[in-house]
């Protein structure tokens, strides 16, 4: 099983961003054909063993209300029935959608062309149903909301091995998240080299968060004269903005005696601003020994504002990252996780493809990749990854309740 940022696994079959096989034409016999429906069925066996257990559980409910019970009894009852209703109205929709799927496939082999014509369409119509609900339906209902969905982001880019060749792709890189940020309608800020992208929207953390790690990119410097190719890395890391009210439910993630605040002036080029004032602000966090230093605006007021968002996020970062440790401690298992310094996707320009090691995705069409315009389809891909993970733990959670 392939490992991804956190632990992630590999996306099953079923969650695959490649769904043709549900609209193909049906084979020629009818255990080939019941064999669509049992790979879907086992690739969601998860799933589907999480919704039957809730289902049963809403059955129990329905016999026990009585009238003679307590109101409070009543009223929980009947508030777990309430947000049991869309786990039943999917599993019912399932069940409808398996029968007209079993149903369709004797009469594949009528005799009348006709009848035929109708039962391959049937069937087709029930197969996309069934792999729909499995994909999307079951785990947007099991699947808890993200704690960090109303967060923003900010991506820090650094340039690794390949010298002048791993500091352009960088900037390229940036681009590609800004393009990517805009096309949503997203509100965001860089800064000149783009090293640093802050995207102040709800849910851009959650998107972006994929990103981080080393990307790869594998291609011919324009420097290059004997048409060699070069590969380069850049280290990208996402860290969650949030509101400074917005604790997350992590606990106090940042108590501002515990930061030492310094003032300097500026260095590097900058023109007569530079070693005149005293515009620097360099944050330290104690108890984790954190530092910010911020120097990009002339201001030291914004720039004691850019410093603390950022100190904040990446003590945010690592309240989360623990958090899924002691998560994963929970369910006593050993989770190989993914450090930084994996490498998690390659650009290979002269094939024109994208491959994101962590899910086994390959895209061609890598322009439109670095524009921004396909990148939700690498990022879609992981998030379901992520999804069914979380459908893992929780029947494993069953299991042992």
């Amino acid at each position: 099983m392939l490992s991804i940022h956190r632990g992630l696994r590999a996306v099953p079959r079923i969650q695959s961003y490649n769904r043709a096989w549900y609209s193909v034409a049906p084979p020629k016999s009818n255990a080939a054909r019941r064999e669509y429906l049992g790979q879907l069925e086992r690739d969601g066996a998860k799933a589907l063993k999480v919704i039957g257990k809730r289902v049963q559980q809403r059955a129990r409910l329905v016999q026990q209300v009585d009238h003679s019970a307590s109101d409070n009894e009543q009223i929980k009852i009947a508030k777990t029935l309430k947000e049991l209703e869309p786990v039943q109205e999917a599993w019912d929709e399932w069940s409808r959608a398996r029968e007209a799927f079993m149903q369709s496939l004797p009469l594949l082999d009528d005799p009348d062309p006709t009848m035929r014509a109708m039962a391959s369409e049937e069937y087709s119509s029930q197969l996309a149903t069934l792999g729909n609900i499995m994909s999307s339906t079951f785990p947007g209902l099991l699947v808890p909301r993200s704690r960090t969905e109303r967060c923003g982001a900010l991506l820090e880019l650094k340039a690794g091995v390949g010298g002048a060749e791993a500091e352009l792709f960088r900037a390229e890189l940036s681009r590609t998240y800004v393009r990517s940020a805009q096309l949503r309608g997203w509100r965001v800020e860089s800064d000149s080299i783009g090293e640093s992208v802050e995207i102040h929207n709800d849910g851009a953390y959650d998107v972006f968060r994929w990103e981080s790690g080393v990307h790869r990119v594998q291609r011919i410097p324009q420097t290059e004269s004997n048409g060699r190719i070069h590969t380069s890395t850049v280290s990208v890391i996402c860290l969650p903005l949030t509101q400074e009210d917005d604790s997350l439910d992590l606990g106090n993630i940042l108590n501002e005696k515990d930061v030492r605040i310094e003032v300097m002036r500026s260095s590097g080029a900058g023109g007569q601003h530079v070693n005149k004032t005293e515009s620097a602000v360099r944050l330290t966090h104690e108890p984790t020994g954190i530092t910010v230093a911020m120097q990009d605006e002339r201001s030291q007021h914004r720039n004691r504002a850019k410093a603390w968002r950022v100190l904040r996020a990446r003590l945010l970062e690592r309240a989360l990252a623990a958090d899924i440790v002691r998560r994963r401690e929970m369910r006593r298992s050993v989770v190989r996780t993914s450090d930084r310094s994996d490498k998690i996707r390659t650009y290979n320009f002269p094939q024109d493809r994208v491959t994101d090691h962590r899910v086994g995705l390959t895209l061609s069409g890598l322009e439109t990749i670095m524009n921004g315009e396909r990148l939700e389809v690498l990022t879609n891909a992981l998030q379901q990854a992520h999804d069914m993970e979380l459908l893992d733990e929780m029947a494993e959670s069953d299991e042992l309740s």
